[in-house]
């Protein structure tokens, strides 16, 4: 996970504890994403291939894309963003499997290439 940009090495230790616990279980992330304008959101050739990779990556973890949408505007806050994606993962150690999975890299590729920003929260299971 230290390829991540701005990744908080407190919750991935968390992460790491629940799923040696012999208790991992099911989690959901919230994805808040803000994509480069060469992405072209929602209808690009790059945000295409990012979400099909995405696909192809999450499928090898046994994670879901329960929903995505596009965001319209912001009522409160000073978050810019394009999308919110909520992924279910089987458990915690299928999230940190995503980086070691066959199609990480080039995920991890593509993601440098479309996303400008993106912050992701831990949420009780779905």
């Amino acid at each position: 996970m230290s390829d991540l940009p701005h990744a908080n090495t407190s919750e991935i230790d968390e992460f790491r504890k629940i799923a040696q616990s012999g208790a991992d279980g099911p989690v959901f992330m919230l994805n808040l994403n803000k994509y480069n304008p060469e992405a072209a959101f929602p209808d690009g050739r790059l945000y295409k291939d990012y979400m099909a990779a995405l696909d192809t990556l999450l499928s090898q973890v046994g994670g879901t894309i329960l929903w995505r949408t596009k965001v319209l505007g912001q009522v409160v806050g000073a978050q810019d963003i394009d999308e919110a994606i909520g992924i279910r993962y089987p458990t915690h150690q299928a999230f940190l499997d995503l980086m070691t999975a066959p199609a990480s890299s080039e995920n991890m590729r593509l993601r440098a290439l479309a996303v400008a920003h993106a912050d992701l929260h831990r949420c009780a299971a779905y």
